[in-house]
């Protein structure tokens, strides 16, 4: 299952016109980008800066474009959960065995269920009902249990069943 390969450790684009610090040059295709990683956490936010080609830029232009897409689930979320985690963990907020609850309307959830499973934390995601029943599936994959709420309340409702 998705869940057992991250927790296993199995392992949006923005722009700028500002250049690097420091530039890296390409390994060759095939050669990966360094040893395995200890888990899937350790793949988060190591996503790769790219050149845009002249072609496409404005005449005497550089931009680059940051791949979030390269993250673990493929966006920026995988980010903002394993800091939002990590934070906890560090401030002692959350401890081994504890449930992490989240209402959300799709990737920060489906990130959170990820970073929890990787962690060994059991995950609820509370979800309005009009937000995407494939976004559930992928969550439930991932090992968190998805409460739906009433469509009617939308983003109050689930916010306020997830302080329940």
């Amino acid at each position: 299952s998705l869940r057992d390969i991250v927790s296993g450790g199995v392992t949006g684009t923005s722009a700028t016109s500002a250049k690097p610090a420091t530039m890296m040059s390409a390994k060759a295709r095939g050669e990966g980008y360094g040893p395995p990683l200890g888990d899937i956490s350790e793949a988060v936010g190591n996503t790769p800066m790219v050149k845009i080609s002249n072609k496409l830029c404005p005449e005497g232009r550089t931009i680059y474009a940051k791949c979030e897409y390269f993250n673990p689930l493929s966006s920026v979320k995988d980010r903002l959960a394993l800091a939002i985690i990590e934070a906890a963990e560090k401030d002692g907020s959350l401890k081994p065995g504890q449930t992490v609850i989240e209402a959300t309307s799709g990737n920060t959830g489906i990130a959170v269920a990820m970073m929890c499973a990787q962690r060994g934390y059991p995950c609820v995601i509370v979800m309005a009902e009009p937000f995407s029943v494939e976004r559930r599936k992928l969550m439930r994959m991932l090992g968190a249990k998805v409460i739906v709420t009433p469509k009617a309340g939308k983003g109050t409702g689930m916010v306020e069943k997830a302080k329940e």
